[in-house]
Parts: C-alpha cells; structure tokens; sequence
C-alpha cells in the first residue's frame, strides 16, 4: 500500500477563487435552466432524472479543472438541456416516438383479480401491490375496479364503485 501524501493532501491544485468562479457559473446556469424549463410540481420522468444526472457529471466537470474552460461544461450542459426538451417536443408530434419516451400503462389488477404475468413483467410481487393499494386507501384487493402502473413508473388505482352506493347517489341526484 503506497504511503499518504500528507504534504499533498490539504494543497490546491487549483485556485480557490478559480473553482468559485467556475461553482457560481455553473450552478447559475443550471438554476436558470431549471427555473425555465420546470415540470409541473412533483413530476419527474425517466428523461427528466437522466438530464439531472447528467448535467450532475458534465458541471463536476466543468467546475473542477478537467475542462480547460468553463464553457466546455456549460456547452456540454446545453447539449443535454437541449436533447431532453428536444425529445419533449417530438413526443408531442410524434406517436412513435412517445411510444418510445412513455409507454403505455400496464394493468397490476382488474376487477378485484391479480393479473400475475403483468406483475412478473414489472417485478412487482403481491406485498408491494397491496402496499401500492393502501397508499390509495384501498384495503382490500376486492375493492379495486383496475390498478395500473404508468409509463412513468406512478401507480394508478381506480376503487371499485359499490351498486349500493352508486345506486343511492343516483337517486340523491334525482332528489336534488
């Protein structure tokens, strides 16, 4: 094992005003980006987690000294901002290619039942449907019309409507 460097460890090996520089860039420019481009709260998509890993790498780099010049990193940023709103766009024009950006959703249950081989496909076992149900107030798997997971990876769950209650509420609206 080779020795520690003690006299090498706490040095810059670049400026400190430098990297300050390069850190305020950078984080300025993705705020920004961020600020303009946002989602609607609390949605965030397979595209959308693979930009902010990226952009996550390209401004490391852009900020440490692997890049000559700040630009180098906030050129490759731009090219990943780019692509992702670029693919947005031609999901909206393109059936195919929103195919591809968001599948469709995928049935988990119907009509109180399991369906096993979708479950399999999506590496979902029985503890984790029902958790997913509870999460939807749903106790028990008999109350659940159809239970979904989206192209996004959330769950959808649509209740079971009781004739009983269907029933009354038709006629309280008759009454009203």
């Amino acid at each position: 094992m080779p020795p520690i460097e003690w006299d090498r460890l706490f040095v810059f090996t670049v400026s400190p005003f430098e990297l300050f520089i390069r850190g305020t860039i950078v984080y300025l420019l993705v705020f920004l980006l961020m600020r303009l481009f946002r989602r609607e709260p609390g949605t965030v998509g397979i595209a959308d987690l693979l930009m902010v890993v990226l952009i996550a790498d390209a401004s490391q780099n852009a900020m440490s000294k692997d890049y000559h010049s700040v630009l180098d990193g906030l050129v490759l940023i731009l090219t990943i901002v780019f692509w992702n709103y670029a693919i947005d766009w031609l999901t909206v024009r393109s059936s195919l290619i929103e195919k591809l950006a968001h599948p469709a959703p995928i049935a988990l249950a119907r009509e109180g039942s399991m369906i096993p081989d979708n479950m399999r496909r999506q590496f979902v076992t029985q503890n984790q449907l029902m958790s997913i149900l509870r999460q939807h107030g749903i106790e028990a798997l008999s109350d659940v019309k159809a239970a979904y997971i989206e192209g996004s990876g959330h769950t959808s769950v649509i209740p079971r409507q009781d004739n009983k209650k269907t029933d009354e509420s038709n006629e309280d609206r008759k009454l009203a």
